[in-house]
């Protein structure tokens, strides 16, 4: 399943680091990424592709609630069809 995160808080050593951990021990694929800070405010979109067998979208979404409340940064998990849907109009 596709899927776009995003990432917006104060920057910091680290976001990015916790943030593809995590992708890569639940086995997801980051196809695009991009990111960067202005005035001290870090902003990071990546597009991946998760397996499923390894964790689910819920499962993922909670670990990154996780991930965000350490960090202190807000982190978005949706689908690619409907992030595609709701920016179509």
């Amino acid at each position: 399943m596709r899927c776009v995160i995003s990432v917006l808080g104060k920057d910091q050593s680290g976001i990015v680091a916790a943030v593809s951990g995590l992708l890569s021990e639940c086995r997801a694929n980051i196809d695009d990424i991009s990111q960067t800070i202005l005035d001290g405010i870090f902003s990071m979109t990546m597009l991946v592709t998760l397996d499923e067998e390894a964790a689910g979208f819920n499962e993922v979404q909670e670990r990154l609630a996780a991930v965000a409340e350490e960090k202190n940064v807000q982190i978005t998990l949706q689908r690619q069809d409907v992030f595609d849907f709701m920016y179509s109009i």
